[in-house]
């Protein structure tokens, strides 16, 4: 059975406390996922224009969507963005993905967008394999036999790559729990163990490695988020 996690979205206060277009949305989504016999198990709802690229609920979206190996449902395109740039950059998620009004011309929109992106993207590795292959016609050393290359590989320049490669790992673990700290902090806030939010998120959903969450993860989960804070506060105190 498909899992799905729905996103709504609504452009102004006004429709969301009328419930113009949410509730058409809803019904679509509703009928969608019952007609491919699948499971709805979370959804998102953000009040924002189609045209802003930061939008939070749509975040945790594809977070949540990751981690459970769902499918991420609109009613419509247009209700995720009207900006070709934002949907190229949104494929990059790699989540899979549907619209309601129209599932294959949609698909179809988003695999042309990522086949000119992978085109060029070959178009740059064979010109590279294209340039190393005169290289080495000329008798040319590659690679680390260079020795600008091969001092690249040591003193600062590798433990600088071995840094940025820990802040990408850590970047990537907080991207996929953005739509649980919210939650998990609420917690916190009224005074819960880490054991017993561990509990609580089992009951509903799993880690991004789909095992259960641990009192440890929980706490982790709150240590790089707090890092990630306090570092525009120590820059901000540096320009003072």
């Amino acid at each position: 059975m498909t899992k799905f996690i729905a996103y709504y979205r609504v452009s102004t206060k006004k429709q969301e406390r009328s419930g113009l277009g949410l509730d058409a949305q809803q019904s679509a989504v509703s009928e969608y996922v019952r007609r491919e016999g699948g499971r709805l198990i979370d959804s998102y709802r953000e009040t924002e224009s189609g045209r802003v690229s930061s939008r939070p609920e749509l975040t945790k979206a594809v977070a949540h969507a990751r981690r459970a190996g769902a499918t991420l449902v609109t009613a419509k395109l247009d209700r995720l963005s009207r900006d070709l740039a934002f949907l190229s950059a949104f494929m990059k998620n790699g989540v899979s993905f549907v619209s309601c009004d129209f599932p294959q011309a949609n698909v179809f929109m988003l695999q042309v967008m990522g086949a000119v992106a992978e085109y060029e993207a070959k178009l740059i590795r064979e010109r590279t394999s294209a340039a190393l292959a005169a290289r080495k016609a000329r008798g040319l050393p590659l690679g680390s036999h260079i020795p600008a290359c091969r001092n690249n590989l040591r003193g600062k320049a590798a433990a600088r790559g071995r840094k940025l490669g820990a802040s990408a790992m850590r970047a990537k673990a907080t991207e996929a729990y953005a739509d649980l700290l919210p939650i998990i902090e609420s917690y916190r806030d009224q005074g819960k163990s880490f054991e017993w939010i561990a509990h609580k998120l089992n009951r509903r959903h799993t880690t991004r490695t789909d095992k259960p969450f641990t009192p440890m993860t929980v706490h982790r989960i709150l240590g790089r988020a707090s890092r990630k804070r306090a570092l525009p506060l120590l820059f901000a105190q540096a320009r003072l």
